[in-house]
């Protein structure tokens, strides 16, 4: 991010902390000069239910969150959290727990036990914040969440969200594993909701299948950065470096991830990251008015070996831009390029309103 972007984002802290609609907050501070010396605390204070909902305050007291690395594995259940960072460079909650580590009677963590933070109510609100998952490359360590999102309404505004493999997870989790018998994590065997969740001017940073999940979600302004890991041979050699989506949206649910006005960035070689394949057949991702850097393959898209997922998935682009940009004759023939009528379908409204007329854009 550049000198003036950080600058913007800490002027934009500051506003929020000013903004709340009170003088009253918590403070928390990692050298122990506020109300708590860790995140946690602070939520566990929290009263068990906000009295509102839908613009992510509820009628908790905010969280501020001052400057300094806070190592700590979150978990938080309470509706209406709201966290205000002094700046995601400035404030970060970072943790390195993995697919590949053991509990102590020898089982492994897989995907999700290994989260920095757990969202797993509604109204949830981040200002300003890294959330970091430090444990390492995915042939290493095996996925790596940097968050596990898991409520409706959720909102994230300029922050950072740093790892490697599976750095953001949408919940609700698909139906059946397809590998074992169970998931593993917090909402092992929980409801399936149908969640919405929403990120405006955060930086997204991973490499394979770094953003998943089943939620409908908009990416506003939004940097998606494409970690290198394979040298330029192994590319020539045939090996991808990264997928950016991994979407499950379920069947019966007509928008999945949308990316709008953002840039897909990155440090790989040219056309080595394919922009999405689908963890479950009915996957939906668009991307519109969005600029694509040269590691984004001409194809644009991978069916993971699902044949069948060709008929069923929706993949669109309208208005790309830059050196990735498809075209109709470059991409895949099972996806999309939308018409401004198709374009138009995507109106933030539509997509995140829902029955209770949700509007955090």
């Amino acid at each position: 991010m550049t000198d003036q972007h950080l600058a913007e984002e800490g002027v934009a802290a500051q506003a929020a902390l000013g903004s709340s609609g009170s003088d009253a907050y918590i403070t928390v501070a990692a050298d122990g000069s506020g109300d708590y010396a860790s995140i946690q605390a602070a939520i566990d204070a929290l009263p068990d239910q906000a009295t509102g909902h839908g613009d992510g305050n509820g009628s908790l007291l905010p969280i501020r969150v001052k400057a300094g690395v806070y190592y700590e594995k979150l978990h938080m259940e309470k509706p209406g959290i709201h966290l205000i960072g002094e700046g995601a460079e400035q404030t970060i909650i970072t943790y390195d727990d993995h697919a590949l580590k053991r509990f102590p009677n020898g089982s492994q963590y897989h995907t999700f036990h290994s989260y920095t933070a757990f969202i797993g109510a509604d109204d949830f609100t981040a200002e300003g914040i890294s959330f970091v998952n430090s444990a390492g490359p995915g042939k290493e360590v095996g996925q790596a969440l940097a968050v596990y999102v898991d409520g409706d309404r959720a909102v994230f505004r300029r922050c950072r969200f740093i790892g490697h493999q599976d750095t953001i997870f949408t919940g609700p989790l698909p139906e059946q594993p397809l590998d074992r018998s169970y998931f593993g994590g917090p909402r092992d065997g929980a409801e399936r909701r149908k969640l919405r969740q929403y990120f405006e001017n955060c930086y997204i940073e991973g490499d394979i299948d770094f953003i998943f999940g089943s939620a409908t979600v908009v990416f506003k302004g939004c940097e998606i950065f494409t970690k290198s890991r394979l040298t330029e041979g192994e590319v020539a050699e045939g090996q991808v470096n990264g997928w950016i989506t991994a979407a499950s949206t379920p069947e019966d649910v007509r928008y999945g991830y949308v990316f709008v006005d953002c840039d897909l960035t990155s440090n790989a070689p040219p056309q080595s990251v394919y922009l999405g394949r689908p963890w479950r057949n009915y996957a939906k991702v668009c991307f519109l008015n969005c600029w694509l850097g040269a590691h984004v393959k001409q194809e644009g898209w991978h069916n993971w070996g699902k044949t069948e997922a060709e008929v069923t998935v929706l993949y669109a682009e309208y208005n790309s831009a830059g050196p990735g940009a498809g075209s109709a004759d470059m991409r895949v023939p099972w996806s999309n390029i939308l018409t401004e009528e198709e374009a138009a379908e995507y109106a933030l409204p539509r997509i995140l309103s829902g029955e209770d007329g949700w509007k955090p854009f």
